[in-house]
């Protein structure tokens, strides 16, 4: 058993006035965020920051969102934004939004901390520093660049840092993992949100290498869903024993949710307007059900590169003035946007988890979802499954949950209950687990 408190544990020796610490390699975290990424590193940290787990987390470019070049040789510790802490959980203590060399060196061994130093940090570092590395990280251009790039700063920056194990979220921060890895020998935990074989219907062969190196060279790789494990031990070739099944959570609120009363039945998309999240299939159920319930409407909330051709159906179809477009929503517009539906439908074509589901289904809206996405898993009762091509059968369940208050009741009930048990908390003791595995001798942390 993981004693996650900081206390003993049989399995490793851990001792009581030291906590493990953790180098996470992401893409993205607030505010620095285009996607559902960026609210699982947050939620994720702050999760391991309440079991008193240290994070530091490396992020391509500054977490405050300038593309200042690093500065070197000091410590900057700047308080966190809002945007950095979770509604309602107590303050993560601190974080760097700037890219440093923060590491703690003996002036005889350069590059190494001695074992007082060590045992100092341990006790007083902040429980999760963010470090922008510096290499302009976004999602445009020459990315194979950028991730070369990015996992030259990031070892670069990790000297004289101390950790237990490195934690890498997505295909662009594995050659980083395993450079480090290789630098500090310390083990690679691969988190699999998605794979190439979720984005794109023609996969490179690229971005396929990439990720099938680095799940092999991790000692664990997590998978967000059953759905994903079963992709990665079959397509990947992947050993079963190696995945790891670690559900998503979300921020659940305090306080009870008002919900809005419409002069108009409302259905909500929200997510990427991409052939991924499949919003023309949307549309087309849409169109269904506007022939049959003549005040409907429906808000798509999004961006991405079909906005233009979704847009083109709902005038091809005839429905153009019963679709609102907002574009990509943020902070209170997501909750705002929840609470004024009457139904939510995520008709992804791959579906690896699907927080947007979850967090409609926390506050009481009826969900439908993908039948073979990973929040199914999750939302046993809580949802309405179907095929995402299905658009008669699609149209036929929004038209049922908008038209019969007693089934939307239920699913309204069973979604907010299983929802509740979808937590960060529950997640980050997930993670805490597979470290406690692959981690040989936690007490003393590698320093590159």
């Amino acid at each position: 058993m993981v004693n996650v408190n900081g206390g003993t544990s049989a399995m490793n020796g851990w001792r009581s006035n030291e906590r493990m610490q953790i180098l996470m390699l992401g893409w993205e975290f607030p505010p620095v965020i285009s996607g559902g990424l960026g609210t699982v590193c947050r939620g994720l940290t702050a999760g391991l920051d309440r079991a008193h787990v240290r994070v530091l987390f490396l992020l391509p470019r500054p977490a405050d969102g300038a593309d200042a070049p690093p500065r070197a040789g000091h410590r900057d510790f700047r308080t966190a934004r809002p945007g950095l802490l979770v509604p309602g959980r107590r303050r993560i203590d601190r974080v760097i939004c700037e890219a440093v060399n923060s590491a703690l060196t003996d002036p005889c061994r350069p590059g190494i901390a001695s074992r007082h130093e060590l045992a100092e940090c341990r006790r007083n570092a902040s429980s999760v520093r963010v470090m922008g590395v510096g290499a302009r990280g976004d999602y445009d251009g020459d990315l194979t660049g950028k991730i070369r790039a990015y996992a030259e700063r990031c070892v670069a920056l990790a000297r004289g840092e101390l950790f237990d194990v490195i934690h890498a979220h997505g295909w662009m921060t594995y050659p980083a993992a395993m450079a480090l890895s290789q630098l500090s020998g310390r083990p690679i935990v691969a988190h699999v949100h998605a794979t190439e074989l979720d984005r794109s219907s023609d996969p490179t062969g690229v971005v396929y290498d990439i990720e099938r190196r680095g799940m092999e060279a991790a000692a664990r790789v997590l998978a967000v869903s059953n759905r994903t494990r079963d992709m990665v031990v079959d397509r990947y070739h992947i050993p079963g024993h190696k995945v790891t099944v670690v559900h998503n959570g979300i921020d659940h609120i305090n306080a009870p949710v008002v919900r809005t009363h419409n002069q108009h039945p409302t259905v909500l998309f929200m997510g990427r307007i991409t052939r991924q999240k499949g919003p023309r299939f949307f549309i087309r159920a849409a169109a269904r059900v506007a022939a049959e319930i003549s005040d409907a409407r429906f808000v798509v909330a999004g961006a991405g590169d079909q906005m233009e051709s979704t847009r083109s159906l709902t005038r091809e179809l005839g429905i153009a003035d019963r679709v609102t477009f907002t574009g990509f929503l943020r902070g209170e517009d997501v909750n705002r946007a929840y609470d004024n539906a009457d139904v939510y439908v995520m008709p992804s074509v791959s579906e690896p988890f699907g927080l947007t589901a979850l967090e409609a289904a926390s506050r009481g809206v009826p969900v439908i979802v993908s039948r073979t996405s990973g929040v199914a898993e999750v939302l046993e009762h809580g949802s309405l499954k179907v095929d995402y091509h299905d658009v008669r059968r699609m149209a036929r369940k929004i038209i049922d949950v908008l038209s019969q208050p007693a089934l939307a009741g239920t699913l309204r009930a069973a979604g907010m209950l299983e929802s509740a048990t979808a937590t960060w908390d529950a997640a980050a003791h997930r993670c805490i687990q597979a470290y406690y595995e692959v981690t040989d001798t936690p007490s003393t942390p590698a320093v590159v």
